[in-house]
């Protein structure tokens, strides 16, 4: 006896002509591919949506270095760059006056007011830089270190339209807010270690911090000190790890088969009602309905 492998198919076929379309059951197939398209759209954008988790630990992320990159973009608008300069202390003895490297200066309003840029490196210890006229030689007559805050981050900066909520760059064009042009500024940062895991494995160190902030007119010895502008850090012993997850595909392929078969079933359902509520009305309409 021969082997018929059609005995296997379960999707048994109907001969067209035993069928029978109806303008109802037109209205309820459009309207569900209608539907199983709007929803297997939503299904691809969700499945494309990555989504980012955050944990919390206490370790070191970068735990192979003992420095932390800085960047610094400020504007002091009623100082001359001749008298502006970058200094760097912490609790393991760094004492720096006038740092230069990587530092870059260009004058604004006329020449008034400078443009201050500077990237460096920290220890991860407590400490503070600040921005002032500490290594000029010739002191200016009149102090003034008003100033807008460009950008201030610690770590290297996420890429370009990565979506993640944090406290990155707080102190973006923030302006000091006191009149009073003798006053120091006083920046107090937290600065919280901070690692960022993309889909692909690679691995940003973008550290977040928060801020308060204070002026004050600062003496020493001598009197009335210069105004500065100081930015004081500490780093927390929390680390926050941030991981790129998306769906698997497998989920993707399951969630379109239970949008089709769970249509097609429903508006089974409803169409097989709807016709043999009709036809029940038929029969009354024409009285054979026993």
């Amino acid at each position: 006896m021969q082997f018929d492998i059609r005995r296997f198919d379960i999707y048994r076929k109907v001969p067209k002509d035993l069928t029978q379309p109806t303008v109802t059951g037109a209205v309820i197939s459009i309207g569900s591919c209608l539907f199983m398209t709007y929803l297997f759209i939503a299904e691809l954008m969700e499945f494309m949506t990555v989504n980012v988790e955050s944990t919390l630990a206490v370790e070191d992320p970068i735990q192979h270095s003992e420095k932390l990159p800085v960047f610094l973009n400020i504007s002091l608008l009623n100082m001359k760059c001749e008298f502006v300069g970058l200094d760097i202390q912490d609790e393991m003895g760094r004492h720096e006056v006038g740092f230069k490297d990587n530092t870059h200066k260009e004058p604004i309003r006329g020449g008034s007011g400078c443009r201050f840029e500077s990237h460096f490196l920290i220890n991860k210890v407590p400490g503070n830089f600040h921005v002032s006229t500490h290594s000029s030689r010739i002191q200016p007559d009149d102090p003034d270190m008003t100033h807008i805050i460009h950008h201030l981050h610690f770590g290297t900066p996420l890429e370009k339209g990565t979506d993640v909520k944090g406290s990155f760059n707080p102190l973006e064009e923030i302006a000091s807010k006191t009149d009073n042009a003798e006053s120091s500024h006083d920046y107090i940062l937290r600065v919280v270690p901070t690692k960022y895991q993309n889909r692909k494995g690679q691995i940003r160190f973008p550290f977040q911090y928060s801020y308060s902030y204070r002026d004050v007119i600062q003496y020493n010895h001598m009197g009335r000190s210069s105004p500065a502008i100081w930015f004081r850090y500490e780093l927390s012993p929390i680390t926050v790890t941030y991981k790129e997850n998306s769906r698997p595909f497998y989920t993707f392929l399951v969630m379109v088969c239970a949008i089709i078969g769970g249509t097609f079933t429903v508006a089974g359902i409803i169409d097989s009602m709807i016709f043999s509520a009709s036809e029940i009305i038929k029969k009354i309409e024409i009285g054979k309905l026993s």
